[in-house]
């Protein structure tokens, strides 16, 4: 059933695209009602001053004299159970899947990701979660789509993160990976730095790349889902309706519930005809990888940028450990 034409554009946008949080922010969850959530080392240090964790976190502090290794084994420790715990919370509030990243330090070392990942479904399980209820998140390197492809086999669904090639995607859709986040937002800001601001949303290089992506994929006949992630505008989300998922952010989902007025489909299936091409290795992705300054700059920007706030988030747990 389609919604009706005085239903805010969220209501609409719905009816189109399964819509996905991205927040740690439980109040906001249970308010904007999204079918999937994610959390992160940002969101994670961030629900630490939360009242709805308050208990999780006292808990897992008070949990750490358990623990074995020297300080810095023990803080690493308590934000894996803090990033689980968090996300068994969030479990709780939606219907769908919670995205749980692997450490971005790990993006370059394939064994270390799967058995991170590995680590997480166990505690997962062992916090009454299964494993259909979490995506494992990766960075997109050629090392972390190689960790997919194990873990894909091993029923552990997959969400490559930091997708900004052509031939990355791609990579991805053949390795069987379960999802993939092109970044939209982080796409327009590298072209915008360079004073090519585009006149219209159809020419937005972020819009542009993820509809060039799902058709090729929806050609492909391939199940990989396309999830449009980091919006800067709900101009650039309404031009990506019909996208299998939206990761929004809850600033962005309170703006689209206050907007009126039609929201029309942007993206449509087609037709596959199953013709995949010559399939991608090592050798191709890193020369195509190579050869396009944008993808390699914000892939590598933003492995640095989540290393950065996993290790703020440790050092943050290292020192109320040392303070309690």
């Amino acid at each position: 059933m389609s919604a009706p034409r005085t239903a805010s554009k969220l209501a609409q946008l719905r009816e189109l695209s399964v819509v996905v949080a991205d927040t740690g922010d439980a109040e906001a969850i249970a308010r904007l009602r999204p079918v999937d959530c994610t959390t992160n080392p940002t969101l994670v240090r961030k629900a630490l001053d939360l009242p709805i964790y308050a208990d999780l976190v006292d808990r897992e502090l008070a949990r750490a004299n358990e623990l074995s290794g020297d300080a810095d084994a023990v803080a690493r420790q308590v934000v894996d159970r803090l990033t689980i715990g968090v996300g068994r919370k969030l479990a709780g509030l939606v219907p769908g899947r919670v995205s749980t990243e692997v450490d971005a330090d790990l993006s370059h070392d394939t064994e270390a990701t799967i058995a991170k990942a590995r680590q997480f479904i166990e505690m997962y399980r062992d916090a009454g979660v299964s494993r259909e209820r979490v995506l494992i998140k990766i960075a997109a390197t050629w090392e972390g789509i190689r960790a997919a492809k194990e873990l894909q086999r091993e029923d552990i669904d997959c969400n490559l993160t930091l997708i900004f090639n052509r031939t990355q995607a791609i990579a991805c859709a053949e390795a069987g990976v379960f999802l993939i986040s092109p970044f939209v937002g982080r796409i327009l800001d590298w072209y915008v730095a360079r004073g090519e601001t585009p006149a219209t949303i159809d020419e937005d290089p972020g819009v542009r790349f993820v509809r060039d992506v799902y058709t090729e994929f929806k050609r492909r006949g391939s199940p990989t889902v396309v999830m449009g992630a980091s919006f800067r505008t709900t101009a650039q989300i309404e031009a990506l309706a019909g996208c299998d998922r939206l990761t929004i952010s809850p600033e962005l989902l309170e703006a689209l519930d206050k907007e009126y007025g039609e929201l029309p489909r942007r993206l449509f299936p087609g037709k596959a005809d199953g013709v995949g091409g010559t399939p991608v290795d090592a050798e191709r992705f890193a020369r195509d990888m190579a050869a396009d300054q944008m993808a390699t700059e914000k892939l590598e920007s933003g492995i640095a940028a989540f290393t950065k706030d996993l290790h703020a988030l440790r050092a943050t747990i290292a020192g109320r450990l040392q303070a309690g």
